[in-house]
Parts: structure tokens; C-alpha cells; sequence
């Protein structure tokens, strides 16, 4: 009985495909194409070594995962997603009236798997994981554009945890832009990009000067009692680098890295950055994680504890996300607090 939904499924995306050069509407092509900078399909583009290529403008986009969607709508073409799925944090406020109208294709903080996909006709998916886009999740990525559904992975997470070369905000405007000219509004990517550049510009403006940069750990979460930090090739430790403080594992092998207990204390930080998570696994919580740092005979000896050094950022904003740039000037503020 799977198998034949699934043949059913497939065979209305490439029939969907094949309808779908008008863009968002003949209107809306025709609009699009008197504007300086259109979009010009069909185009193709290399994301993450892939060459995909775009015959026109979406009309029915699933993002794999909440922060996709986030960006998306603040793009403006959240009303271009049929689906989204792997909710896993609050959404905030501001776009939250325009995040409820899409339907969610998966269980609370679960992945899409691909059947359920396939059961949204979509002419387009976007993941901010490279893991939710593979056989066991929602689909190879081969396989859908076998389909002819086009996909777009996040630059930040081509390869799980690997370290990425040159990880910075810039890299986060260029997926911005990116995604703007796919959906045929490239407008509002370089806007977006701007916004988000005064942000960071603007705290970074007020930072506080120091003779010695301070040690810090951004402490992400644990897996059986092992801790999980920020390595190098992420945003965490391109922040670190822009605010003038050292991640002390910046020399681990990935961008999160499972260290030791023993590690962090001889590495002593100065100051403990608590990635707050709302996944509801051990220790995400930044409650959860004061508790074990506090009562545990080892690193409640550290200085960053004896002293409550402590800085709470959300730990959504760590994986590069739209909030991302929000961890700049929370961290300077609370940086220029520490003596």
C-alpha cells in the first residue's frame, strides 16, 4: 500500500514540475521580469557540490526544518511554503501570525520523513540540515531532483559537524541572496543581507577593549555526561573571533565537538556560554546545565563558575538561522559587563 501512494505522489511532482514555469503566477512573472535584477529562469547554481537548477520561481516550497521556514518568511514568500516540520523552539513573535498558516508535516521535534514529503507536491525544498535530506528522512537529495524537485542545503552543513571554511555572517547573507533570486526576488535578499550587516556592524561598534582576550567555552548541551562545545568552522567561533574573546576549543577537529569535563578544567574559561535549548533532551536547558556545572565536584572549581560568569544565548541562534546575527550584540553587551 506504501509503495503505490508513493508512485501516486511521485507522479504528481513531475507532472507539477512540468506546469510550473509561471512562477508564482503569470502576473507575478511578469511583474518580476520589468524589475532591474529579475531573475532570469532557467538557471542553475552548485550548492554544497550539487548542481541544481531552477526552471522557475516556487509556488509550493517545504523547508525540513522551523529555522528554513523562519528565513523564508522573513524573505517574504512565506506564503510560498506548503510544509515544514522539526519545530524544536519557540517561534518568535514577530513573524508568528504568518509561521501558524503552514502546515507542519512532521511529529514535535521529529524530521519529515520522505512518503510525507512527497504528499506536500512540492516544487522545492530548502534544509538547514544535510542529515534531514537523506533515505532515511526525507529523501536523497539525487532522488527528488530525479523528481523534479529542486533542493537547497544550508553552505553551513553540507556534511554533518564538519568544520566549514570561512564560516562567517557573509556566507549567511549569500544564502540570503540566494534563495531570493530562486524564488525570484532578489530585492529582498540583498535587503535582508543589509539589515542584518548594521546589526552586526553596530555592536560591534561597542565593544569593550581588553589588554588579554577572555577564554570562553560555548557550552551546547551533552550526550551521556559528555559536554558539547563550539569548535572552529561555525558562527560561535567566528562571533568569538569578531568580539575579541578565545573559544577555547578552537582547535578541536569539528564545529561541535564532543570534548571531556577534564578538558574544559584545564582549559579553565573565564566565562561559560550556555547554548539555552527547548528540545527536551538532558541538559538542554540553561537551568539544567547551571545545575550540573554548580554540583559537580570538577567544574564547580572553575573560575567561571566560582565566579558566575555565565552568558545565555538561544541555542537556535548557534546553527545559522536569521537569529544569528542577535548573538553579536547580546554578547557584547554581556561581555562589557565582565570586569
Amino acid at each position: 500500500m506504501k509503495s503505490g501512494i508513493s508512485v501516486m505522489t511521485a507522479a504528481m511532482l513531475v507532472a507539477l514540475a512540468g506546469c510550473a514555469g509561471g512562477g508564482a503566477s503569470e502576473a507575478g512573472g511578469r511583474e518580476a521580469a520589468a524589475q532591474p535584477g529579475a531573475t532570469a529562469y532557467p538557471f542553475s547554481i552548485k550548492n554544497c557540490g550539487i548542481d541544481v537548477t531552477f526552471e522557475a520561481a516556487p509556488k509550493r516550497a517545504v523547508t525540513m526544518n522551523q529555522t528554513a521556514a523562519e528565513i523564508l518568511i522573513h524573505l517574504g514568500v512565506g506564503d510560498r511554503i506548503v510544509g515544514s516540520g522539526y519545530e524544536n523552539f519557540k517561534v518568535p513573535d514577530d513573524i508568528a501570525e504568518q509561521y501558524k498558516k503552514i502546515p507542519i508535516l512532521s511529529a514535535p521535534k521529529d524530521t519529515i520523513k520522505h512518503e510525507k514529503l512527497l504528499e506536500a507536491q512540492p516544487d522545492f525544498v530548502y534544509s538547514s540540515f544535510a542529515s534531514f535530506l537523506t533515505a532515511a528522512q526525507g529523501g536523497e537529495r539525487e532522488q527528488l531532483h530525479k523528481l523534479g524537485v529542486p533542493t537547497y542545503v544550508t553552505e553551513f552543513d553540507c556534511a554533518k559537524h564538519v568544520s566549514v571554511a570561512n564560516a562567517d555572517f557573509p556566507m549567511l547573507y549569500e544564502e540570503y541572496r540566494r534563495l531570493a533570486k530562486i524564488f525570484g526576488v532578489p530585492a529582498a535578499g540583498e535587503k535582508l543581507a543589509s539589515e542584518q550587516q548594521a546589526v552586526v556592524d553596530k555592536a560591534l561598534g561597542k565593544v569593550k577593549k581588553r589588554d588579554k582576550p577572555l577564554k570562553v567555552m560555548w557550552f551546547y548541551s551533552t550526550y551521556a555526561g559528555t559536554p558539547w562545545a563550539a569548535g572552529p568552522g561555525g558562527l560561535p567561533q567566528r562571533v568569538s573571533e569578531l568580539v575579541g574573546v578565545k573559544n577555547i576549543f578552537d582547535d578541536a577537529s569539528t564545529k561541535w565537538a564532543e570534548v571531556s569535563w577534564d578538558e574544559v578544567a584545564a582549559r579553565n574559561p573565564d566565562v561559560i556560554i550556555l547554548a539555552d535549548l527547548t528540545r527536551g533532551e538532558p541538559n538542554d536547558t540553561v537551568q539544567e546545565k547551571l545545575d550540573l556545572l554548580k554540583k559537580d565536584p570538577l567544574t564547580s572549581k572553575l573560575g567561571a563558575v566560582a565566579g558566575n560568569r555565565f552568558i545565555t544565548l538561544p541555542g537556535a541562534q548557534m546553527d545559522p538561522s536569521y537569529g544569528s546575527v542577535r548573538m553579536v550584540p547580546a554578547l557584547v553587551d554581556a561581555l562589557n559587563e565582565i570586569p
